[in-house]
Formats: structure tokens, sequence, C-alpha cells
């Protein structure tokens, strides 16, 4: 399969010698898009999953359901490949068909809102006059953007409106509005998450945060370093962000059996005129590592089977409970591990097997697939 793939896309080839994944780039109509297809160990293409470059994304949306028919359908992954090209130049061919220039009175009316609202909040405008990026300051400092796709028939037909946020992006739009109406609208629902970023902002300067690694102003979770392998994963609500948000302690049985009795029983403790990490302290009867305090690599501790922290987004959150061992494990690792050996058994999507370290009993589930 790999020659035949090499022969007719010389620009798609396997990583690895397993050949489960192959990267590179899928030519359509004289363009290149970046694509990586990942196999499962079986090579059943029907099981593959795609990694699309932006542009790629952007052209495929609205054939995704396509998509997965073809590879279903597909014997191998050259006949999914041409069949992958068919679908993509059908959607760059309606893409220029959908391309309609706007009026003249688009752009004069899109200069006259753009001047009631000021230049100096537009970071970026295309081309074409259609995507524009305006910028906005809440009442902290907080820096924001708000992405706006407009319409060839704008103002009479409603804008497409993106920014990252922990809640729907909800606008009220009428054939009267106008950008600077949309913008107000923007600063009105930024102010009502503000009490929701002050506390996840004094999370992250301090406590160590182990995931998400690269936080983003629409993530809610957060999951804070308590000591060597032992974490809370906390969600908090945006719409009540000092309210008791959702925990979950994870570690070996030893370290999280106390902290998890602890926090049930001061529960009642919780005071919502406090912020949620003064609580946290309260209810757990401990102090976070800080910054001020200590290093991160105290808590970074490398997968014991693959030998590093991060693996894609996860990080070893398998733990032995064994108080003598302790060694952290990937999801994923220890179960591929477990499954290998003989002397494992599995139960539904749990393996019951060995510790690679301390040969202690350990049970991991499967990790649940990506969509």
């Amino acid at each position: 399969m790999e020659s035949s793939l090499v022969k007719d896309n010389p620009l798609l080839l396997p990583l690895n010698k397993e050949k489960t994944i192959y990267d590179g780039f899928i030519t359509v109509q004289e363009r290149d898009f970046r694509l990586r297809i990942l196999l499962p160990p079986d090579g059943q293409v029907k099981r593959a999953r795609l990694h699309c470059c932006w542009q790629l994304k952007h052209l495929l949306h609205g054939y995704e359901h396509i998509v997965k028919q073809r590879l279903q359908q597909s014997a191998d992954l050259v006949s999914f490949i041409l069949e992958l090209k068919t679908v993509l130049e059908v959607g760059l061919k309606s893409r220029r068909e959908c391309r309609s220039i706007p009026p003249p009175q688009y752009y004069s009316q899109l200069i006259s809102e753009m001047e009631t609202l000021g230049w100096g909040k537009l970071l970026f405008i295309d081309a074409e006059f259609r995507t524009l990026r305006l910028k906005a300051e809440d009442s902290s400092g907080r820096q924001h953007t708000l992405t706006v796709k407009l319409k060839s028939k704008h103002p009479a037909e409603a804008p497409e409106c993106s920014a990252d946020l922990p809640l729907p992006l909800a606008i009220t739009w009428t054939p009267q509005s106008t950008l600077d109406q949309l913008h107000s609208q923007f600063l009105l629902l930024l102010e009502s998450l503000t009490e929701f970023w002050d506390v996840l902002d004094e999370m992250d300067s301090q406590t160590w945060i182990l995931e998400p690694e690269k936080p983003s102003r629409s993530d809610t979770m957060r999951r804070i370093a308590i000591g060597n392998n032992t974490s809370i994963k906390v969600e908090v609500d945006p719409r009540h962000p000092k309210m008791l948000p959702e925990c979950c302690l994870l570690g070996a049985e030893h370290a999280v059996t106390p902290l998890r009795n602890k926090l049930n029983a001061n529960m009642h403790l919780w005071n919502p005129d406090s912020s949620v990490l003064h609580n946290l302290r309260d209810v757990l009867e401990i102090e976070f590592p800080s910054p001020a305090t200590h290093e991160k690599s105290s808590f970074s501790v490398e997968c014991g089977i693959c030998y590093s922290y991060r693996l894609e987004a996860a990080i070893p959150d398998q733990v032995c409970n064994d108080p003598r061992c302790g060694q952290p494990f990937h999801q994923a690792c220890l179960y591929e591990w477990l499954r290998a050996l003989p002397s494992s058994r599995q139960s539904f999507n749990i393996v019951f097997g060995e510790c690679p370290y301390c040969s202690k009993p350990i049970t991991v589930r499967m990790a649940a697939q990506k969509s």
C-alpha cells in the first residue's frame, strides 16, 4: 500500500516503520494542503483519523459527513486520498461560485460605521473587507478580540461573530444595528465575565497549573498541583464563578483519600464571598505550592514508560497506589503496556495488571477516544 500511495501522491509519506502515520500534502487544483493521517494498529482505513491544516479544515467545512462516509467505504488509503481530492475539488469550485462582490453602498456603510466606532479599535481587516478583528479592553485591563465576518447584505443580514469566551457569544442584531453597537454588546458581556477571569487569574498567578498548558480565556478548567503526583482538577462555572466548583482529586489513593475526606467534611465551610483559591485552601486544609516557593519541575514528573511529560495534550495522571513507588504514567502508555502483558486481564474497558516498576497490582481504564 505504501509504495502505491507514495507513487500516487509523492507528498504524503509514512512517518513510522509500522506505516500507521502518514504526513505531507494533498495537491488539488495546484494548491497544496497539509494533511496527517493516523491509522489504527490494524491499518483499517475506516478507523483512520485526519489532522488537517486550517485552510483544509475551512475548505472541508460542511463536507465532514461526506469525508467520513468516503473513509468508511474506501478499501485502502490510496482510494481514500483520490476520494478526498474529489471532495476538495467540489469544495474549491463551490467556494469560488459563492463569492459575490458586495454593492458599493456596502463599503461606504462599513467606512461610516468604522469612523463612528473608531479606527483605533480595528486590529485587522482582510483584503475583501469581509472579516474584521476588533479589540476591546475590560475594566480589569484584559485585552480581548472580537472577530466579525460581515455578509454581503450588511447591515440587513447579521454578521458572524466569534471570540475567546467561556460562554456562547449571543449578539442581538437588527438591520439598523452598527459595529459600534456590536462592540458595546461585546463589552457588556466581557464585564459580566470579569469575576470569572479574576478567579482563574488568581489561580494562574499563585499556584502551579498542570493543565491546560497555555490557558485561553475560554478555558473553565484548571488542574492545580498539590504535591508530587497529586493534583486537583477544578471546573469553574462562568455564570457563578465563586460558588463551589466541580472538583476532582487525582493521584495515588493513599494521598488522595485524606484530601477527599476533608473536601467532603468541610464543604459546608465554602464562603461565596471569598475567592475560590482561598476556599480551596480552607476546605482541603492545605497550602498550594506556588511559583514563589516551588519549581514546576517538582510536579512535572515524566511518564515511567515513555519518559516524557506531555503526550500530545495528556500528562502522566495514572499513579501507582503503592506509597513506596508512586510512579506516574500516561493513561494511554499504561493501557498499552498492560494490554501487551500475557499476565494482565481485561474486563470491558479496564485492564488489571502489575505496575511496570514495583509489580504491585495496578488498573487503568482505556483512554476515551477523541472525536
